[in-house]
């Protein structure tokens, strides 16, 4: 977390989803219930929950306490060329605060999603299998990852056929690193 985020006393769902390693949606559940503590903006749908609430749910819950100091943002690159991936890990690890893994195919890829429990990966289109751990993944209601398409020149310019397939964005190569970073801070910047 940022120093920012560890001095905040009020968290968005989408905070407390990455705390808690769960989709934001569950958290909104678990307000709607009443299992969390918080309140509602006035005027709006977005709810807060104060971190104290959070802390009494966790404890009660038997969710482990080290998620307050690590709710930074975790990303798997998974890419088969090894020099774009070591670039993509040494530039992003370099210009951002993310918790970074990289492996070169799709069946570490789905090992590493349940160790690393990636809050968003960045998967070469090109791989096999990379649709299969799509919908592997969103069939599974409590994970919080998003996938990222990463694709080649010839790629739909649109991003339509990957949105349609369940990613959450597309970025084409050649890309800069601001487009990397900002694909993925369009994915992890759930508010609610």
């Amino acid at each position: 977390m940022s120093d920012f985020q560890e001095q905040k006393e009020v968290l968005t769902t989408g905070e407390v989803a990455k705390i808690c390693n769960v989709a934001a949606r569950t958290v909104s559940k678990w307000f709607d219930k009443g299992d969390i503590e918080g309140y509602r903006i006035p005027g709006s749908k977005d709810r807060r929950i104060p971190k104290s609430s959070l802390i009494k749910f966790m404890k009660q819950h038997g969710i482990p306490l080290d998620g307050l100091m690590t709710g930074t943002t975790r990303v798997l690159v998974v890419e088969s060329d090894v020099a774009t991936r070591d670039t993509l890990l040494k530039v992003l690890g370099d210009n951002t605060g993310y918790e970074l893994r990289g492996c070169e195919n799709t069946f570490v890829a789905g090992i590493e999603c349940e160790r690393f429990a990636p809050h968003v990966v960045l998967l070469d289109t090109s791989l096999p299998g990379g649709a299969e751990i799509v919908q592997a993944m969103q069939a599974n209601d409590d994970r919080t990852t998003d996938f990222i398409a990463v694709c080649g020149r010839t790629a739909d310019p649109r991003n339509e056929t990957y949105l349609r397939k369940g990613y959450a964005g597309c970025i084409r190569k050649p890309f800069t690193v601001r487009q990397v970073i900002d694909a993925i801070e369009d994915c992890t910047s759930i508010i609610n």
